[in-house]
This record gives C-alpha cells, structure tokens and sequence, in this order.
C-alpha cells in the first residue's frame, strides 16, 4: 500500500465523528483529496458523471499554467531592481533568486490566511473543504505591485475569502472573482500602495544581500502610467517589444505576454478556459483600441492595448473562470466583447485610472447571469414559435 495513503488511513479514526481529534477532519480531508482522487461517490439520486478528473485536479492544472507567469515575474522583479539600483544586469540567477524571495513571502500569506478561513469555514458547516481559493490564492500576490505589504495583504485576502466567497455559499456559488475583488479592495482602500508614478513597481531593499538598495527613492511608471501623462506621443518599438517579453514595471504576474500566452495554451489544450471567452475578449479590446485611436482619443495603437498592463493576463486567466463568466454559448461571445469593450474604454476616458480590466471583468461578473438569462429565454421561446405552429 502506497504509504501514504496507509497514513492517512491511519489517522482517519482520530478526526472522524467523536475521535479525538474531530476539530482537524476538514484539514485531514483536504489533503487527503488534494493528494488523491476520492473513491466516494454520489448519495443523492440524480444522475451524476464520474471522472477521475475533479475540481481539485482541474484547479492544479491551472495553478500549472500561472506558472510561467509566476516564474517570470519573479525574474522581473529582480531585473528591475538592478535596473533601478544600477546593479549588475548580467546576473541573471540573482535575479530571479531576489524576486523568489520577494514574492514567496506573499504566497505564503495568501495562502496561509486564505485556506485557514476556508478550513474554519468548512469545520464550522461541517462539509468538505472547497478547492477554490487553489487557483486564486496564486492569483491574488500576481496581481499586486511587489512592494505591497503583507499586513495589507493579508486584509485583502480575508477581505475577498470572507465577503466575494464564502457569504455567497463558497466555490461555485460566489458572483464575482474573488481575486479581483482583493485587488479592488486594495486599490480603493490603499490607492498609494496600488498604482501610480510612485516607489511601488520597484523593490528598492536588499534581500538576504541579494538584489541592490537604492540610495535615493525611486519612482518608475508602468507603460499605462505613462501614456495617461499630458503630452504622451506613443510608445517606442523597444518598450511594446519590452512589454512582449515582461521587462517593464507593472504587477508580478501581469509583465509577460509570452509566458501569460503559455499558460493560455495549456488551458485551452486541457479544455479548462474556454476559447470564446478569451478570444472575444482581445477582440473586443483590439476593435475599441482601434476606434479610440481613429477617433484621436488616444495615441495608443489597438495591438499597443493588447500587449501593455493586465489585459492579456486579465483575459487569459479571470475572465475565464467558469464560475463567474457566462455559461451560454453565445453569452461568451458577449460577455468578451463587452470586457474588451470596457477596459479600453475605461484606459482611454479615464486617465486617473489607466489600468481597466479589473473594472471591465468585475462589471461583467455582475451582468453574466442576465446575459445567459437573455439567450436561454430567446431560445424557449424560439422553440415555443416552432412548436405552436405544428
């Protein structure tokens, strides 16, 4: 027997009903079943599908395909830091090791506060702990600046686990995405720390005695940033090639097209996100960019909007979450395009803001469920014309 099985056996005495350790079976079973398939099936009449691959199997496949974003990112942070700091920019190994410590420490956070409030949680309803928080636990310290406290982190996660999830019924029944709602509680709670021309893209600190410390403070301004500055005349060649590759200021996780763009292939090669949704949504985005720079609205170029910021990232990974997207066919369609829509929009009209697909997706989130409504109901009613005239 796989040993590891036979010690989860050999505790389940001890955390089942009335066993000494009863507080612990929430714990107990969310490893076990993060660790293996369960072999328990349905109780209830209805005809269910069984399948080997769970919510907990299609969650890690997720977190697989944040990977490279996450990997990167943590390049990145180095990499701008030594910039910054006017360090050795060859040194390419310490700066990935000097963004791994900086941005492991908010994984933990996150995951520590998040996942504890989910095994309270279930002890306290007596059900089995949800898999959710798996994929937006990861998510949450990606779309932060690296400068961003873990006190404050902290806040948000509770903030996001408690009032975005867990008050609406837990993984499955909540209306926004619960990463998302951390990063706008964090936006209009502590907007200094969130955005702007200020010391919060870049790492200014050393770390173990890797990475370098600034003399002076120092401000840097992501592409976003500065386009939304009086007398913005375009974006060079090198910074759209720069925000291609992730070597320009921004979130962690947000940077890379390139390796945001991989983790989009293993999703749509799993059949975990759908195409419709992701593709509706660059889209969306590339037919309002081109309109608002034909308009004379902008100086940013359609495929400028695509490349810079949180979009790609925004509509590989968050807007395709089966839970708070659309579930109709055709509603995906929609439910892209009007995100595409908005987040250009919201870029371009409003310059104190010019990061908007956080807003687009969340706005979304919110007309999901009537856009579905709207086509079934076109659809039963279609049928019902068909029917009435037999």
């Amino acid at each position: 027997m796989n040993p590891i099985k036979k010690l989860f056996d050999n505790i389940h005495p001890y955390v089942e009903e009335g066993g000494k350790f009863h507080a612990f079976r929430s714990l107990v079973d969310g490893f076990e079943t993060f660790a293996f398939v369960p072999n328990t099936t349905s109780r209830v009449g209805s005809v269910n599908i069984h399948d080997a691959i769970d919510s907990k199997r299609i969650m890690s496949f997720v977190v697989i395909a944040l990977l490279p974003a996450l990997l990167f990112g943590m390049f990145n942070v180095g990499y701008q830091n030594a910039l910054a700091c006017g360090g050795d920019m060859t040194d390419y190994v310490g700066m990935f090791l000097y963004g791994l410590l900086a941005v492991l420490p908010k994984i933990i956070v996150s995951y520590v506060v998040g996942l504890g409030i989910e095994f309270v949680v279930a002890q306290w309803k007596n059900e089995e702990i949800q898999e959710g928080y798996l994929v937006s636990g990861i998510i949450i310290p990606m779309i932060v600046p690296v400068t961003c406290p873990l006190w404050m982190l902290a806040v948000a996660v509770a903030f996001s686990v408690i009032l975005a999830k867990e008050i609406f019924g837990g993984t499955g029944m909540n209306i926004f995405n619960p990463a998302l709602i951390a990063r706008a509680f964090l936006f209009f709670s502590y907007p200094t720390a969130m955005t702007g021309d200020a010391t919060v893209w870049v790492a200014q600190d050393t770390i173990f005695g890797l990475g370098y410390k600034a003399t002076d403070a120092y401000t840097a301004a992501t592409p976003l940033g500065e386009a939304a500055v009086a007398g913005f005349q375009g974006f060079t060649p090198e910074t759209i090639q720069d925000a291609v590759i992730g070597l320009v200021p921004g979130c962690i996780g947000e940077t890379s097209v390139i390796a945001i763009a991989l983790g989009g292939l293993l999703l749509l090669y799993t059949g975990i996100a759908s195409w419709k949704i992701m593709l509706s949504v660059f889209v969306g985005g590339a037919a309002t960019g081109y309109l608002m720079q034909a308009l004379g609205l902008t100086e940013i170029q359609w495929y400028e909007q695509l490349v810079l910021g949180g979009f790609a990232f925004g509509a590989v990974f968050m807007a395709t979450d089966p839970v708070t997207s659309c579930r109709t066919e055709c509603g995906k369609y929609v439910y892209g395009l009007l995100i595409g829509f908005i987040a250009v929009l919201v870029r371009v009209l409003n310059p104190g803001y010019p990061e908007g697909m956080m807003l687009a997706i969340l706005l979304l989130n919110l007309f999901a469920s009537l856009i579905d409504y709207c086509f079934v109901q076109s659809n039963i009613n279609m049928r019902a014309k068909r029917v009435s005239k037999k």
